[in-house]
């Protein structure tokens, strides 16, 4: 039998997410690196194995009230971009806007806040982009599948061929945009303003801070849950 300390990151999340808040705790990414077994990702970042498998196994007792597991494909896509495509969208003006105005007025006194600027604004038009790719390429497919196993009926292929190769666009772009926020974090020493930081500075950094949050929450159930489960589908409809 697996144990946990064998078991991938983002498959422990995926069978019960409230490991996350262990894994944010000790700084183990469970979405864009949850490909990783528990025992490496502690290993690489220098972490005491038995007590992070402690605190998990903590966690693990309580039952998990998340239902992703259980969602349809189509219920599962339909939460992705209700709940977390559209904070994205809402978010990024006003997020833009802050960090814009904080770069201008104390950008003299913290440089860092150009880099910051500029990784925001970068990531911002990246998921733009990326989420319309989704929603117009690879969720209708998947949905589309879900239904042709429903019903019985031959699915058509698709223009993209293998549903692999826009899955593996996807994990990619997730990949990057993973790394852009761990440079965000680093810039910001965490999300932690300066001394003389104003109100909309702490307003800008807090709101950063829950980006990159929802981002992991966001990428973990597309990257772990459903792209997973669509792969185990197409199978399914082309054996």
């Amino acid at each position: 039998m697996e144990t946990i300390a064998e078991k991938k990151v983002g498959k422990i999340v995926a069978e019960n997410f409230r490991t996350a808040k262990v894994f944010t705790e000790y700084g183990i990414d469970f979405c864009c690196k949850g490909a990783v077994k528990l025992s490496d990702a502690c290993s690489t970042r220098g972490l005491d194995l038995d007590q992070v498998v402690e605190k998990l196994e903590v966690v693990m007792r309580v039952a998990d009230q998340s239902p992703y597991q259980e969602m349809s494909l189509s219920q599962l896509i339909d939460h992705i971009v209700n709940v977390h495509h559209n904070y994205v969208e809402e978010t990024i003006p006003a997020l833009k806007f802050y960090v814009d105005k904080i770069e201008r007025v104390h950008g003299d006194r913290h440089a860092e806040l150009t880099a910051i600027r500029q990784e925001f604004f970068e990531a911002a038009d990246a998921l733009t982009i990326h989420m319309k790719k989704e929603e117009f390429v690879l969720f209708p497919y998947i949905k589309a599948m879900e239904e042709a196993q429903l019903n019985n009926f031959p699915l058509s292929k698709p223009h993209f061929g293998h549903i692999e190769n826009p899955i593996a666009m996807m994990e990619d772009e997730h990949d990057t945009e993973g790394e852009r926020f761990r440079r965000i974090d680093s810039l910001t020493q965490g999300y932690t303003p300066p001394v003389d930081a104003c109100q909309t500075y702490r307003v800008a950094f807090s709101m950063l801070q829950e980006f990159e949050e929802d981002l992991h929450t966001h990428i973990h159930l597309e990257n772990n849950v459903l792209f997973p489960k669509a792969q185990v589908l197409y199978s399914e409809l082309n054996s």
